[in-house]
C-alpha cells in the first residue's frame, strides 16, 4: 500500500540545501517527485541504504520523478547559480 505524503512548497536560497524526507530506521522504497519552477536548476540528493549518495540536477522550468529503493534520504541543494522554488512530492510504498 503506497502513502501519498502531502505535496511540499521549496524556496531556497543560493547555494543553500534543505532535506524534505528521512527515514532513519532502515530506509523505505518511494517514488519522489521534484518540480522546479524556477529559473536556475536545483540538485536532488538521494541518499539510500548501503548504497553511495546520487544528485541529479533538475534544470530550470523541469521535474523529475525517480523510484528508489531502501531510500533514507531525499534533500534539494541549490548552486551558487540563484535561487530556486517549486514543489517536491514523495509517495513511500512497498514495491
Amino acid at each position: 500500500m503506497a502513502i501519498l505524503l502531502p505535496e511540499q512548497f521549496y524556496s531556497l536560497a543560493a547555494g543553500v540545501g534543505k532535506s524534505f524526507y528521512e527515514n532513519l530506521a532502515g530506509g523505505i522504497n518511494a517514488a519522489v517527485t521534484v518540480n522546479n519552477t524556477s529559473a536556475f536548476p536545483v540538485d536532488l540528493v538521494i541518499t539510500r541504504v548501503n548504497a553511495p549518495v546520487v544528485t541529479y540536477t533538475i534544470p530550470a522550468a523541469n521535474s523529475l520523478t525517480l523510484s528508489v529503493e531502501r531510500l533514507l534520504v531525499a534533500a534539494l541543494l541549490t548552486t551558487a547559480a540563484g535561487p530556486a522554488f517549486g514543489t517536491i512530492q514523495i509517495a513511500t510504498s512497498d514495491f
